[in-house]
């Protein structure tokens, strides 16, 4: 097998595992917990494989005052993404919401152009209009479909705060290795959960069946651990613009899973919907001849600085 085809294979690979977040999300809602324990375990046991990566590449803990100070801004902004998406999980379809969670590319657009003066293109301009033409079909899916507009608003934000994230990460004076960065993050996150968790729900909820603890370890290495390693994998072969068009494949996924397991209802309506919504990210990603090709490569090159240390040997 060639190193393309390996990189091919690797990103479909990150997709199909990141898209696997509402599996063990949903199973762990009706086991009876609240999405902040879900995260609680999910960030600590993610925590605890990458310190062990860590100490088995001798990497060093160490940190200094400045970059305490963007790890704790990074932390809870992904601490907010994460409640936010896993709380939309209540309120509406996985499937649904997970296809609104990857209108974060488009974000970063705007964001990007907004903050740093980059030029919004026809073809950036016109995403975004699909996009939202997307969402609106989202809401009105039809009768049977689970979609409020409370579930409606904690998506957008959690695709915000993602958005918002990526460009801090890629912004950040701090120069430290990725699985550093990507480990106190994690940390953060896991004790921004614990004291949500207090106010919120009256503490962190002890794992009641084998089947959460099985899917709390599944949420741990599959959609946050196995992800990014599978992601440098295919950045490295393929380049960061296909591995971002590759990550079409998770809200796919997601809608699956949604469809499959969980018996909800796919309207035409909907399909029509996410098709609109990846169509407008594919138009951005691929939009490498103007100035989109920079908003995103800033995306390619965040998660590639995540994850590029997590390399097969």
């Amino acid at each position: 097998m060639n190193n393309t085809v390996k990189g091919y294979a690797a990103g479909i690979l990150s997709a199909i595992c990141y898209g696997l977040n509402p599996l063990g999300v949903l199973f762990m809602y009706q086991d009876g917990m609240h999405p902040t324990s879900v995260l609680f375990y999910r960030f600590s046991l993610a925590a605890v494989l990458l310190a062990m990566i860590m100490i088995a590449q001798r990497k060093s803990f160490a940190i200094n005052k400045k970059e305490a100070a963007v790890l704790a801004a990074l932390g809870g902004l992904f601490a907010i993404s994460s409640i936010t998406y896993y709380c939309s999980f209540q309120y509406m379809d996985a499937g649904v919401a997970c296809t609104i969670l990857f209108f974060y590319p488009v974000m970063v657009a705007v964001l990007m152009a907004v903050i740093y003066k980059e030029k919004l293109t026809k073809s950036t301009i016109a995403a975004i209009v699909l996009s939202l033409i997307g969402i609106l079909m989202l809401y009105q899916g039809g009768p049977g479909a689970n979609v409020s507009a409370l579930g409606m608003l904690l998506v957008i934000l959690s695709s915000l705060t993602y958005a918002i994230y990526i460009i801090v990460v890629n912004k950040s004076p701090i120069r430290m290795s990725s699985i550093k960065l990507t480990f106190y993050a994690l940390i953060v996150c896991a004790a921004a959960m614990a004291v949500f968790s207090f106010v919120r729900d009256g503490g962190v909820q002890m794992i009641p069946t084998t089947r959460s603890l099985v899917c709390a370890i599944g949420l741990a290495l599959f959609p946050t651990v196995i992800s990014l390693v599978m992601l440098a994998v295919a950045v490295n072969y393929v380049g960061s613009t296909p591995a971002a068009i590759m990550g079409a494949l998770e809200p796919v996924t997601a809608v699956v899973i949604g469809v499959s397991v969980f018996n909800e209802t796919l309207t035409p309506r909907l399909t029509a919907g996410m098709l609109l919504i990846m169509l407008a990210v594919m138009l951005i990603v691929v939009g490498k001849k103007n100035s989109t090709h920079h908003i995103l490569a800033y995306i390619g090159n965040v998660r590639k600085k995540i994850s590029k240390h997590w390399r097969w040997k």
